[in-house]
């Protein structure tokens, strides 16, 4: 076990991200605690609220991520600062992630079917750091041989190859296969050469003229979301608390933005 930290952790200068990681999990799961308490009416725990003007918790995170991050920019790369900015910089983005859908709606969403995004937007995250963690590094450069890393035209091509693949699967409405695919690049593989949504801009754009496509890529996402959704839902529910019913109706009746 020694062994293996120093070698994947210590030796390579994982320790802050890795600091950073926990520290955004914790961050977001006290917040989480705090917040469906408050929803509960039950322990100390209030909304804040000087002067009656609702101060959310992203307020807080951006100033600390805001500290995190100049302050690990100005510390050494193994130094107890850039360790400490590692811990508040990860603080701060879990509060700031934990109200991603405040930020992406600019509406009080949180528990609203749309304040789903925000756990999907931290889990994501999560999975996404412990995977360059893990040894994966962004568009599959790491899958390169030490003698490939000595062709500067080799990483070149292999990273725009992969980075192009994400963005294939982008087009087609798969975020979460392009996000993945951006460390792991068979993900993104899979997802450049499979049917696109239905609903994506590449679907709209090449399927229109093209009936079977289209009953193709309906029915297959059907199914998918028929597989996936409930369970996707009783994990979301799990960590970020069931939606509320009256503010998903709320939600659906509000008239879009100008």
């Amino acid at each position: 076990m020694g062994q293996w930290w120093y070698r994947n952790i210590l030796e390579p200068g994982k320790l802050p991200l890795l600091l950073a990681l926990l520290s955004l999990v914790l961050s977001f799961v006290v917040t989480r605690v705090i917040t469906r308490l408050i929803r509960a009416g039950r322990g100390p725990f209030k909304n804040v609220t000087p002067g009656g003007l609702h101060i959310h918790h992203v307020v807080p995170g951006v100033i600390l991520v805001i500290i995190g991050g100049f302050g690990a920019v100005g510390s050494g790369g193994h130094s107890f600062g850039a360790l400490l900015s590692a811990v508040v910089f990860g603080l701060g983005a879990g509060l700031v992630l934990d109200e991603f859908a405040l930020i992406l709606h600019l509406d009080d969403v949180y528990w609203s079917e749309q304040g789903r995004k925000s756990v999907e937007m931290v889990v994501l995250t999560t999975a996404v750091v412990a995977l360059v963690l893990g040894g994966f590094l962004p568009f599959g450069v790491n899958e390169l041989t030490a003698d490939e890393r000595q062709s500067r035209g080799l990483v070149i091509m292999n990273t725009a190859t992969n980075f192009f693949l994400a963005l294939i699967a982008l087009w087609k409405g798969k975020p979460r296969t392009a996000i993945f695919g951006t460390v792991v690049p068979f993900v993104a593989l899979i997802g450049a050469v499979r049917l696109a949504r239905p609903d994506s801009p590449y679907a709209k754009r090449f399927y229109a003229n093209r009936a079977r496509a289209r009953a193709r890529a309906g029915l297959r996402a059907f199914h998918h979301d028929r597989r996936w959704a409930a369970p996707r839902r009783r994990f979301e529910n799990f960590i970020g608390g069931t939606p509320d019913p009256q503010k998903v109706s709320s939600a659906a009746e509000k008239p879009p933005g100008p």
